[in-house]
């Protein structure tokens, strides 16, 4: 079999990082119908570690044509996330004094749920995103919308039209793109002079550390450091001048950078991250070794967890048809005979199946129907949101569970 080639600098992958078998596309709810069809597939999961950029990224056996032009994930579902969006554009505004004249464009701008912060405060915005049905929400809410993949083509276009960034957002994107090469040089086409891009990111630190093996799936084609996006700003004359460590998906960077001309001198806080992962060694192959043994053990508590419940005669459901559940638990073998049904509050996904172990979604307000004894949060980064939303359970004794980095359970 040919050694695959990193996707950034081209140099062979000979390093694994961990390999999770074959899983379906983390965001593909398939209906019965398509299960009696045979529709819900599964794809290999494998992920590596280059050793000349640093770059961990998985195997793309499906094209992100296949996973984004129609998607199911609607950022606005999740008030946390919002109120984080809304919390940005204030700091955003009052720190580069964006105001009627300065132009805030978003990449992978979803439902509107950042853009509609800065026009309600009078600054113009456009938001890109590939999948057209999330594009149609968020122009429903006002926020002008153009569906396209975003690369340096489309960057190009934008500039041709006139369109150059104040401020340039991309949360929770840079880790979806194939080529993130192209992705990052677009950057370069739509600022400013002087203008400056933030790229929010889950920091592959947190992952290593926490255990966070859920945030793996074929959607997610790179998992990130600073050592490895600074590697790829550089090579497209861009630069990092200031970070911030955020609470947000198990742990994340606010990346900020500007053109490599433009006068921002580096802040202690980038020289402090990037000092932690020299400490953990994310500058040398060593840093990555050993994560596999540890995700086998975080599997086998969770398999114990379940096997007792069943023994015990508990009834065991979810909370959350997100990605990092569907991964976790087709990772784990799990179907619906050990977790009878996930609650969702998007109607999206209601009346659909989890992909791969074909547990059905259901609708929160019907959790007294079945009053679970254990609701296990599979987004465990939106824990405490989700503990009081579902509080109802403690009127039969029902516990939460969390399952990353290890099974724990616990009162409402």
């Amino acid at each position: 079999m040919q050694t695959p080639a990193c996707r950034f600098c081209g140099a062979p992958l000979k390093h694994d990082f961990v390999d999770l078998g074959s899983t379906p596309l983390a965001n593909s709810y398939v209906t019965a119908e398509e299960i009696a069809r045979g529709l819900d597939r599964s794809f290999p999961l494998h992920a590596r570690v280059c050793d000349a950029c640093f770059l961990v990224q998985v195997d793309a056996p499906v094209s992100s044509e296949a996973i984004f032009s129609d998607y199911a994930y609607f950022s606005s579902y999740s008030d946390s996330w919002v109120a984080h969006a809304q919390r940005y554009a204030e700091m955003m505004i009052e720190r580069f004094e964006l105001g009627p004249q300065s132009l805030v464009i978003e990449v992978a701008s979803n439902d509107g749920y950042l853009l509609q912060h800065f026009i309600a405060r009078g600054v113009p915005v456009l938001g890109v995103e590939p999948a057209a049905n999330v594009a149609e929400a968020a122009r429903a809410k006002g926020v002008p919308t153009e569906v396209a993949f975003f690369g340096k083509e489309t960057a190009r276009k934008l500039a041709a039209r006139g369109l150059a960034a104040d401020l340039a957002a991309a949360n929770n994107v840079l880790a979806h793109v194939p080529d993130i090469g192209d992705f990052v040089a677009g950057f370069a086409e739509i600022l400013k002079p002087h203008g400056v891009a933030t790229f929010e990111f889950p920091h592959v630190l947190n992952l290593i550390r926490e255990l966070q093996f859920d945030t793996i799936y074929h959607e997610h084609f790179s998992y990130l450091s600073l050592v490895a996006v600074e590697r790829v700003l550089a090579a497209n004359g861009l630069v990092a001048f200031d970070v911030e460590e955020l609470p947000t998906h198990g742990g994340s960077l606010r990346l900020f950078v500007c053109r490599k001309g433009s006068a921002r001198a580096p802040t202690p806080r980038l020289e402090a991250v990037r000092g932690a992962e020299r400490a953990a060694r994310l500058d040398a192959i060593e840093g990555y070794a050993g994560f596999a043994e540890k995700v086998d053990a975080v599997k086998a508590s969770f398999v114990n967890f379940l096997a007792r419940a069943k023994a015990e005669g508990k009834t065991v459901a979810a909370y959350g048809a997100a990605a990092k559940g569907n991964t976790f638990l087709n990772v784990c073998g799990v179907n619906a005979n050990d977790i009878v049904c996930v609650y969702d509050r998007s109607t999206a996904k209601q009346g659909k199946f989890l992909p791969g172990s074909q547990i059905p979604v259901r609708a929160p307000a019907t959790i007294a129907d079945t009053r679970p004894d254990y609701l296990v949060i599979l987004p465990w980064n939106l824990r405490e949101e989700i503990v009081g939303q579902m509080a109802e359970i403690r009127q039969w004794g029902g516990k939460f569970v969390t399952a990353v980095p290890e099974t724990r359970v616990f009162d409402a």
